[in-house]
Parts: structure tokens; C-alpha cells; sequence
């Protein structure tokens, strides 16, 4: 398993399509998994730390499992089949849930917990997205490099082709 983040949520142009953007921590690879606008949302919602008056879907989900005493201690991407990705929930106790990967993500940041990409995940679906423009001396910003790594991304999806995923 290799560890990931969360770049961000998009919407690709022109199909109007979101999807979350997970880069690996040790690495140069990215994973574009394309999600529902709910789960964008969610997604979204749960980076700028927005806490909602009342508890949402996800929310509510991490609150039940930790009233009855346990935590969400990863979530994993397990598999990718015909475009679609699949994940799991890993508990404290060692239970597994079976979770669609953009629940998984919206999950794992409202736990604060690590994800984890399955090898095969990220040899199937990781893309390399060049560093050409970055300058050496510069000081790192998170929200520069966010949108620096969005716009290579941006380019990427540009020139990609559904048949480029096919196995």
C-alpha cells in the first residue's frame, strides 16, 4: 500500500464531471478518481473546514461509529474496475467496511485519518504530472503548489483519453 493525499476536488471541463485528485506523499504519481458532485461537496467541504449546523451523511457516520467506541484508523483504495475505484474503512478493532472510494475520502478527512492506495491502484491508474515549472529557490506555499499541481493536472486532462486507463 502506498500512502496518499488529497490534492483537491475539480470539475473537468467540458463534462462538467468532478473528481478528487490523490497524490502520493513519496512519490510523483497522482490518482484522478472521477466522483459524484455529492461526494465533491463533501469532499470540499470537509478541506476548508467548513462544520456544517447539523451533522451531514459523513459526519454523522464517523459520530456513529465513535459512540459505540471505535475510529476509523484508514481508509484504503483497494481496487479500480472498470473505472470505478473501491475502498475500505479500517477500524480500530480490525473490522474492514466495504465503502465506495469517494465515501472512503470524505470519511478520511473527517476521521483525520491516513489513506492508503493499493499498488495495483496506483500502477493502473497513477499518472506522472511534470514539475517543469517549479522554481528551485522558491519557499514552499501549500496553496501555491495546490494550484500549481491543479493546473499540471488541468494540462494532463487536456491530452488524456479514456482508452489511455484501459488495462
Amino acid at each position: 500500500m502506498i500512502e496518499v493525499e488529497i490534492v483537491g476536488v475539480r470539475i473537468e471541463l467540458p463534462s462538467n464531471q468532478p473528481l478528487v485528485l490523490l497524490r502520493e506523499i513519496n512519490g510523483e504519481r497522482h490518482v484522478p478518481i472521477w466522483i459524484g458532485t455529492p461526494e465533491a461537496s463533501a469532499i470540499a467541504l470537509a478541506q476548508q473546514g467548513v462544520v456544517p449546523p447539523r451533522p451531514m451523511t459523513h459526519d454523522l457516520l464517523v459520530d456513529v461509529v465513535e459512540s459505540l467506541g471505535h475510529s476509523i484508523i484508514s481508509v484504503n483504495i483497494v481496487a479500480v474496475e472498470d473505472n470505478i475505484f473501491y475502498g475500505q474503512l479500517q477500524l480500530d478493532d480490525g473490522t474492514v467496511v466495504s465503502s465506495r472510494a469517494s465515501d472512503a475520502l470524505a470519511l478520511a478527512l473527517r476521521a483525520k485519518c491516513r489513506i492508503w492506495c493499493a499498488d495495483a491502484v496506483m500502477e493502473e491508474a497513477g499518472v506522472r504530472i511534470t514539475e517543469h515549472d517549479e522554481g528551485e529557490d522558491s519557499e514552499p506555499d501549500p496553496a501555491v503548489d495546490e494550484e500549481r499541481e491543479m493546473r499540471r493536472f488541468r494540462e494532463f486532462l487536456d491530452d488524456v483519453e479514456p482508452e489511455d486507463f484501459e488495462g
